[in-house]
């Protein structure tokens, strides 16, 4: 599903990625872990063709995307931050999207799962950042595409609409799909992810399942095998 090999990415004197190599199959639920300015942000960007590596390869669906853009119209992506035209109105900016991907679009579904219909006539710059959350989630959603990347999901979620995310997201995986997810909590990637990735300084040091990460570390709790990472590499 995704491929990549020996990428490399340095941003001024700061190398962010040294030789990541990663293999990630069809259908199921992939963490990417780590501190900050570990790298895995810039593996996401590289993978939606946001960063344009130094050196290596990204295969997509069996496509090279170096001189190649078609293969995200296959990527359903949910930024960290959603930076929408403050003017724009709800409706007018879900409208915009969907002429723009001209896709199959569940909007109307989504609208009701996060009880959106009261901001629909709202204008961005007026909602709250659980609110943008909800139209950000919304958008990432509504679309029918074989991969999803969701970038820090959570951020500003009350607990139903936390509740409504997590079955979003099992349900896209019953459909076989490939969801992507960085995340800082760890309750919240323990109780979805299939698998994670840990990267550190540019480079993956542990791929696997919850239960595998806890049986290298000899810790019962998942958070404690994380940090058992971390301590063990000085971070």
């Amino acid at each position: 599903m995704v491929e990549i090999k020996n990428l490399h990415k340095t941003f001024g004197k700061n190398k962010v990625l040294n030789g990541v190599d990663l293999s990630i199959n069809k259908g199921g639920i992939f963490a990417v872990l780590g501190p900050n300015g570990s790298g895995k942000t810039t593996i996401i960007k590289s993978i939606l063709g946001m960063v344009i590596p130094d050196s290596g390869d990204i295969t997509v669906l069996d496509t090279n995307i170096k001189q190649n853009s078609e293969y995200r119209k296959n990527i359903d992506y949910l930024p960290q931050i959603a930076n929408f035209p403050s003017n724009l109105r709800v409706i007018e900016l879900i409208r915009m999207i969907k002429d723009l991907r001209k896709q199959t679009d569940d909007d109307v579904r989504l609208i009701d799962v996060f009880k959106l219909q009261p901001f629909l006539n709202k204008k961005l710059g007026t909602l709250s950042g659980g609110t943008k959350q909800k139209v950000n989630i919304l958008l990432a959603f509504m679309f029918d595409s074989p991969i999803i990347i969701l970038d820090e999901p959570t951020t500003g979620l009350d607990p139903i609409s936390l509740i409504r995310l997590k079955e979003l997201i099992a349900n896209e995986k019953k459909k076989g799909k490939t969801i992507l997810i960085t995340s800082h909590i760890m309750s919240f990637v323990e109780e979805v992810a299939d698998e994670i990735v840990f990267i550190l300084e540019g480079k993956i040091y542990f791929k696997g399942s919850i239960q595998e990460l806890k049986n290298k570390t000899n810790q019962m709790d998942f958070e404690h095998a994380i940090a058992n990472i971390l301590t063990e590499n000085h971070v």
